[in-house]
């Protein structure tokens, strides 16, 4: 059985959103919506002359920043994986234990 939906509303930048989750997704969706009101807090008090828009393009570049790294970390680790992979048969084939 499905779960019901639950409708919820979030405030990111000065304003609302309501959004229809899963009951599941709630909880990483307000840790999300908690970091993105904190980076842009911290742009805001750091960029002092600028408007709202300026600090939520830096913390959206900041996120996309840490998503490149966290897919290029998964790339690498599969790269990995597959030299392993290829070493272990280089090994049998040099010990003729294939």
């Amino acid at each position: 059985m499905e779960e019901e939906k639950l409708r919820i509303k979030v405030t990111i930048a000065e304003r609302q959103y309501p959004l229809t989750i899963q009951p599941s997704e709630e909880e990483s969706l307000r840790i999300a919506v908690g970091k993105i009101r904190e980076m842009v807090e911290f742009y805001k008090s750091k960029f002092k002359d600028r408007d709202l828009q300026d600090a939520l393009s830096m913390s959206v570049l900041q996120f996309a920043v840490k998503v490149v790294r966290l897919e290029q970390n998964r790339e690498f680790e599969g790269l990995l994986d597959d030299l392993k992979v290829l070493d272990k048969q280089l090994g049998e084939y040099i010990t003729g234990n294939n």
